[in-house]
């Protein structure tokens, strides 16, 4: 087991911006980058784990856990918006190199930063996070809809991103084993989403999704010329992205090392400890 985890919150541009933090000031840094609808909390198998060997970092972003969330009138919610938040945050906490490991939402904010400041970024470690168009599976073509239109979907948009089932669906997916999985996975983040001016945060946020589709061409472009360190880890009953998309990173940057888990989405869930031992064999 690791050194215990700290809980802290630093004001970053102004904004109450929490972290979860473990391991010695001096180790190498492993920055956690979160998806949607969780936080810095899905990282805590992590935290106990390897914190012994590295600095883990794991900060929750505008709007998400228990860091600030003014309303979309006070904060732009994008993913350019929330990068900048997140660059300024290192800096702020005085972190100059860094692994980045980047789950769901996690990879639009963690492409924009690596492409932003190439030379801090030591390794990415990508975890079911989607850089190529066709790693978006079924369930986004009402996503697709939404962006189209938004007014016309965005009742249907917000049954299919923030209800308690897809709540539910997205730590499950297709997994035939759901007694692997604890029922506060998503009770917990459905309270989460439940909160006041949630529903308003994460549909603007979501909206802006289309800027990271947009921009998946200059990643893949990133990728191609940069050919950084890369370890591609992929829960195989994710319901959300396709199973292709690891083989897409592969093309990117053919020396990645790619891993395909029985798990789901998020899947730290079920497979802490041999995520821990990929990630340490890798670093």
């Amino acid at each position: 087991m690791g050194s215990p985890a700290c809980y802290r919150t630093v004001s970053v541009d102004g904004l109450p911006i929490f972290y979860r933090e473990a391991g010695r000031q001096d180790a190498p840094v492993l920055l956690l980058l979160h998806g949607l609808p969780s936080s810095s909390r899905m990282y805590a198998p992590l935290l106990d784990r390897l914190s012994d060997h590295y600095r883990l970092v794991a900060p929750d972003y505008p709007g998400f856990g228990h860091s600030a969330a003014p309303t979309p009138s006070a904060f732009s919610y994008t993913f350019d918006r929330i990068a900048e938040v997140m660059v300024r945050f290192i800096e702020t906490i005085g972190i100059s190199r860094y692994t980045l490991f980047m789950q769901d939402y996690g990879g639009p904010v963690g492409f924009r930063m690596a492409m932003a400041h190439p030379k801090r970024v030591e390794a990415l470690i990508v975890q079911n996070a989607v850089a190529h168009d066709t790693g978006l599976g079924e369930a986004w073509l009402a996503r697709r809809a939404f962006w189209a239109d938004r007014a016309a979907h965005e009742r249907t948009l917000r049954e299919n991103l923030l209800s308690l089932e897809a709540t539910r669906r997205r730590h499950i997916g297709h997994d035939p084993n759901v007694e692997r999985y604890d029922p506060d996975l998503w009770t917990d983040e459905f309270a989460f989403l439940s909160r006041p001016g949630q529903a308003e945060i994460q549909t603007e946020l979501f909206y802006d999704y289309r800027s990271n589709v947009a921009a998946y061409p200059r990643w893949q472009e990133w990728m191609r010329s940069f050919q950084p360190r890369m370890l591609v880890l992929w829960g195989k009953y994710d319901a959300s992205f396709d199973i292709s998309e690891p083989e897409a990173y592969r093309r990117d940057v053919p020396g990645a090392g790619v891993h395909i888990l029985e798990a789901g989405h998020f899947a730290l869930d079920t497979e802490a400890d041999r995520i821990a031992a990929l990630i340490q064999g890798f670093l």
